[in-house]
């Protein structure tokens, strides 16, 4: 697939790129190699930190021409587009603001024997980022961020059909101070991406995308003995049990499945509401999903744009009509229009159907009932995947103990779209591994090194 801005909203081609040369890539990894040589090596975390916060500055500086371009890439709403821009920027900020804490000497106490022990937190060299096309600076930001304050250097596939977007990022890292090498962007095919990996320079790669994508990556990476953090699909269960305000809980509900066009790895799929609650739950969750209405992503006010693509419309279309055929009620919804597909609700999805454990990646919701606790937390496990999770209810003991049952990497409370700089983002089981944000995405890529002193 070549490297293309393609506007969903529209059809339009705007503009093509060309795939980077097996010479230029070649080049691209050896000045990613040296710059991790000569800067890193001889750079401070301070002087890092500084340029990484000049990075969070420009986002805030360049904020339309960033959201505007991911508006014709991949067809999110123009505020939303605007937010992203701002959390990017939020990100960045937070690793310059925790450079010197995050890697600092972790002092070991020793069982036995004279003298002292520590852990120093070291660069490890060239990574590769493989980043997807529905959160172009977001999944950027949490990747280099910590990386480049470590001091690793980052080559950056990103989607082919955010090449626009990818080009602004790398011009902003360039315009930030960073030395040619440090962040590379690299338009490179899927054969190319094998070689990089498999290259003996580039120590590590992270890769943002699908089950199949991270299967792949993961399994050239263990061949060439690569360490790899992989952030896959969702299937996020919203469970709940109860509630003193319904109107505020199903304004959450939709939020949580229609934001980003309902095309997010973390979004809610699979609402599980106990029996007594169920019925109102379900009437007012269909009238607030009927009301979100499509439109220009390029306009304020848009509430839900476009599909990124054609074929991911088709995907979804194919989808929905194959868990109807399947025994699934189509509650609402499930108009399409071009690359526009309507916000939507299922029902009656069975155990054993392929609707039961797919992800659906765009705004359609599957709402169940369920007995009591027991069977929420029950029916919220059975999916291949084990991202995030959302838990609604009074009893704040009940919360504790749903969340300690629940199968995922993340579980939110009584809240949606509370993702920050600071909190850990990843999954479990088919969900992928490792973690990005907060401390815990700054010690992936990093040699911590134990030095023993007698």
């Amino acid at each position: 697939m070549p490297y293309a801005v393609t506007n969903p909203a529209t059809g339009e081609v705007v503009k093509s790129y060309d795939t980077i040369t097996d010479e230029a890539l070649q080049a691209a990894i050896a000045k990613a190699t040296e710059a991790h040589r000569t800067w890193s090596k001889n750079s401070t975390v301070a002087e890092r930190a500084a340029l990484i916060r000049r990075v969070a500055e420009l986002h805030t500086e360049r904020i339309d021409e960033l959201a505007d371009i991911i508006v014709r890439e991949m067809g999110k709403p123009r505020e939303q587009a605007v937010g992203e821009v701002e959390f990017s920027a939020a990100i960045y900020e937070y690793y310059a603001d925790n450079a010197e804490s995050l890697l600092a000497d972790e002092e070991i106490s020793l069982l036995a024997g004279e003298g002292s022990a520590l852990i120093r937190r070291s660069s490890l060299g060239p990574l590769l980022g493989i980043m997807p096309w529905n959160f172009p600076y977001y999944q950027v930001a949490r990747f280099a961020g910590p990386n480049l304050i470590i001091g690793n250097t980052i080559l950056l596939k990103h989607a082919e059909q955010c090449p626009e977007s990818a080009a602004a990022i790398e011009r902003i890292f360039l315009d930030a101070g960073f030395p040619e090498g440090a962040y590379v962007n690299i338009y490179a095919s899927h054969e190319q991406i094998e070689q990089v990996i498999a290259d003996p320079r580039v120590q590590g790669v992270s890769l943002t995308g699908s089950e199949r994508a991270g299967a792949k990556v993961a399994e050239i990476a263990g061949r060439y003995l690569k360490k790899v953090v992989l952030e896959l699909g969702g299937s996020d269960p919203f469970i709940l049990l109860s509630t003193d305000d319904l109107d505020a809980t199903v304004e959450a509900a939709v939020m949580a499945r229609v934001d980003n066009n309902g095309q997010a790895c973390n979004a809610a799929k699979r609402f599980i509401v106990a029996d007594e609650l169920y019925e109102p739950f379900l009437e007012k969750f269909t009238a607030a999903m009927n009301a979100v209405e499509e439109g220009d992503p390029a306009k304020d006010g848009t509430a839900l744009g476009p599909l990124s693509s054609a074929k991911a419309a088709d995907t979804l279309q194919e989808q929905v009509d194959r868990a109807v055929a399947q025994g699934a009620t189509l509650h609402s919804g499930g108009t399409r229009s071009d690359n526009y597909y309507s916000a939507t609700i299922l029902t009656d999805v069975k155990p054993g159907s392929d609707a039961f454990h797919e992800e659906f990646f765009g705004p359609v919701a599957q709402v169940f009932k369920v007995a009591d606790e027991d069977a929420a937390v029950e029916l919220a496990n059975d999916t291949p995947f084990g991202l995030g999770s959302y838990v609604f209810t009074t009893d704040r003991e009940q919360a504790l103990r749903v969340a300690d049952k629940i199968e995922a990497g993340m579980v939110f409370v009584n809240v949606v779209g509370a993702d920050g700089a600071e909190l850990p983002f990843g999954g479990i089981k088919r969900s992928g591994s490792g973690r990005e944000l907060g401390r815990f995405g700054a010690d992936e890529f990093v040699n911590k090194k134990m030095i023993r002193i007698g």
